[in-house]
């Protein structure tokens, strides 16, 4: 796979790295005169200013990050995207940095992806404030909790599929985006006045189109026009806030869970924070899902008879609710082995490597292996490399689900994070790609478009077009 860049946006990671020019120049500084006994990880830093951001982004970053470690081994240092950074590419250096020494590694964002989400969201914080609000987070998306949702969420998936199913080719990505959103509001604010769902689908499309360009304030820029939906967001959810005490609802989601929070001190959260911690519920469920999905359609398309397998799996278990006239049950969806107890949804998830690496940032200096990584600079763990690390799973490029028959080894498969920073919707993220998989293989067809072999990555990677594909009903003929 091949990537280009623009003159336009070399200049962005120019101007992106310029910025940090003084901080990176004082770190420099302040570790040779410190005179560590430990020495920075091997590696290049790159030109003055750019790094090695337009080597980066001149290439496959999977290349670029392989590449790297057989140079120089399980731990480097680097210089991207305006920052000093060191990559960690071992299971045992993942486990140091996000379970046993978590503590030394604060959750970052770049500044500018950090406003559009909001300094108050959950994964920007440690201490009480954090370990007391992620509880809140992960009741809410517990299978206690996320198993009622099941009929709500059979119905969003079917929706969408019938909304598909007229042979006209569709963006399967940005369908997928569309369902991932729609069940992200559920899981937040249930059952929510249909309005209310188009003004929050807006103004999130919105900021979400600002997210990845380069942060600027001038007037008509994909970011400005970011922040002020970020601002409409505000509004928005402060309607909806008004209206439930307005009539004084109890509600279970999510927001009802956030509206009666209170810290140790007895301190209730203010409605600019519950909007954070709400966009960055919706920021970290939305893409990454919606890529999932993606990915799992193409792999079974290109895999008939794997898809055959799945297919008489999820038959049985329609013919068992009547041919489809009665919800899936939640013990149902703990029982499709092939689907996802063991193989489908976990391969694909390994394949993919949606999320390639977590942003950490050093509190004080951290001493690994004998190397120092310096406090303020990113550390970041390369879960891509290590889940297509052949010593872990032979064949890694090749789509195997029968290896996932028997568990990985330790820290060597993580595509929800790991450690108290890993990801609280996970369970929401199965059940959903578990009820579209039901639906979409019990009751349709679909052809991908074209060949589509590429990867592309915005930021996250999906197949190239987003998978354009064609879907019927399955009684219909092509």
């Amino acid at each position: 796979m091949h990537i280009f860049m623009s003159i336009a946006s070399i200049m962005i990671y120019i101007c992106l790295s310029l910025s940090s020019l003084l901080s990176y120049l004082f770190i420099k500084k302040k570790t040779r005169a410190s005179k560590p006994r430990a020495k920075l990880p091997p590696g290049p830093m790159g030109w003055p200013y750019v790094g090695e951001t337009l080597k980066l982004y001149s290439q496959d970053p999977n290349v670029f990050f392989a590449t790297k470690q057989l140079r120089y081994g399980e731990i480097f240092k680097t210089h991207i995207l305006g920052c000093p950074c060191v990559m960690l590419a071992s299971p045992e250096a993942a486990r140091f940095m996000l379970v046993t020494h978590a503590h030394l590694f604060k959750p970052t964002y770049p500044k500018s992806k950090e406003r559009l989400i909001g300094p108050s969201a959950l994964f920007f914080h440690q201490g009480e404030y954090h370990t007391q609000l992620r509880k809140l987070v992960k009741g809410s998306l517990s299978p206690e909790t996320v198993r009622k949702l099941i009929p709500d969420i059979e119905s969003i998936a079917m929706s969408a599929l019938e909304s598909w199913a007229h042979g006209h080719t569709i963006n399967t990505f940005h369908e997928m985006k569309k369902l991932s959103f729609q069940v992200g509001i559920l899981s937040i604010f249930g059952v929510l006045d249909s309005n209310y769902r188009e003004k929050l689908n807006e103004n999130y499309h919105i900021m979400n189109k600002g997210y990845n360009c380069f942060p600027t304030k001038i007037p008509g820029t994909a970011y400005q026009k970011a922040l002020l939906a970020r601002k409409r967001l505000n509004q928005i959810v402060g309607e909806i806030i008004c209206e439930r005490k307005e009539k004084k609802m109890a509600e279970k989601d999510l927001l009802g869970r956030l509206l009666k929070f209170k810290d140790e001190n007895g301190q209730i959260l203010t409605e600019d924070q519950i909007a954070d911690n709400i966009i960055g519920v919706l920021f970290a469920a939305h893409d990454t899902t919606a890529a999932a999905l993606t990915w799992i359609l193409k792999y079974l398309h290109e895999n008939r008879t794997l898809l055959e397998a799945v297919k008489a799996e999820q038959m049985a278990i329609r013919e068992a609710n009547i041919r489809g006239n009665k919800s899936l049950t939640w013990t149902q969806t703990r029982n499709m082995p092939l689907t996802f107890r063991l193989q489908v949804v976990l391969e694909s998830l390994r394949m993919a490597s949606i999320i390639a690496f977590v942003y950490r940032e050093a509190i004080i200096d951290v001493q690994y292996k004998g190397y120092l990584i310096p406090k303020g600079w990113k550390v970041m763990p390369l879960l891509r490399n290590i889940h297509h690390n052949s010593e872990f799973f032979p064949h890694p490029h090749i789509f195997d689900p029968s290896r996932f028959e028997v568990s990985p080894k330790p820290n060597t498969f993580m595509p929800f994070g790991n450690g108290s920073h890993a990801c609280p919707g996970n369970e929401l993220a199965k059940l959903e790609m578990l009820s579209l998989i039901h639906h979409l293989i019990t009751k349709f067809r679909w052809e991908v478009v074209g060949s589509v072999d590429g990867i592309q990555y915005g930021p996250f990677p999906v197949p190239q077009q987003g998978l354009p594909a064609r879907f019927w009903p399955e009684a219909t003929s092509l």
